[in-house]
This record gives structure tokens, sequence and C-alpha cells, in this order.
């Protein structure tokens, strides 16, 4: 359901005192992408998985509650990767479902035709 006039209004007003009041925090909304939260999840989860690898195979051979601490480190950033994986894919479906124009408006992106496409479309040569 659209919003009515006075609730576009309102929702303008907010969103002009919200650049007015904090520009860094409307920035950084603006710049802030699915994309980007998640691979930084990810890259950490990478780095705590690593971690945890490494208290395994330094821990375990003489305390075995230290290298199941790792085995649970490591199985916590691997569910964090695969989380995060899972909502760049749900994202990355929701942009596929978007026209060219529509993903250039929403990402300031040229409307050319891919290269790709171009190739595809060539005619076939003169056999």
């Amino acid at each position: 359901m659209p919003l009515s006039e006075h609730e576009q209004r309102v929702l303008q007003q907010l969103e002009q005192s919200l650049k007015s009041d904090d520009p860094s925090f409307e920035k950084k909304v603006r710049e802030t992408t699915v994309y980007r939260l998640a691979g930084r999840r990810i890259r950490w989860a990478v780095l705590l998985f690593i971690a945890g690898m490494t208290i395994l195979l330094a821990c375990f051979s003489w305390s075995v509650p230290l290298g199941m601490l790792g085995v649970v480190v490591m199985f916590i950033a691997g569910a964090v990767v695969e989380r995060n994986l899972r909502l760049m894919g749900r994202a990355s479906i929701f942009d596929l479902g978007l026209t060219r124009h529509a993903r250039a408006a929403t990402e300031g992106a040229k409307t050319e035709t891919p290269p790709w496409a171009k190739f595809l479309r060539r005619p076939p040569t003169g056999e």
C-alpha cells in the first residue's frame, strides 16, 4: 500500500533532519550494503576459524578440553560464514530480479549493454 501525501512529506522531513543533524551517519547508511557488511563478517569469521584451528592443533595433545574449545570456536566461525553467505545469496537473488536500468538507478552504474550480452547477440559468421 503506497504512502499518503502527508506520510511522504513527514518521511521527507525526517530524512532532511537526519541529513542536517548527522551527515556522517547519513553517509554511512548510504554507503553500507549487504555485501560489504556480510563480507566483513565473513573475514572476521575466517580469522576466528584459523584461531580455533590453531588452538586445536596447539593444545589438543596436552589438554583435551582446550582442544575441544578450538573445535567449538571453529564450529561457530563456520556457522557465521554460512549464515552470511546465505544472506549474500538472498541479496544477489533479489538483485537478479532487478532490471538493468533499475540496478543502475540504485547503484549509480552505467546502463549500457554488458559485453557478454553483446557477444551472445552477435549475428553468426557466414558458413
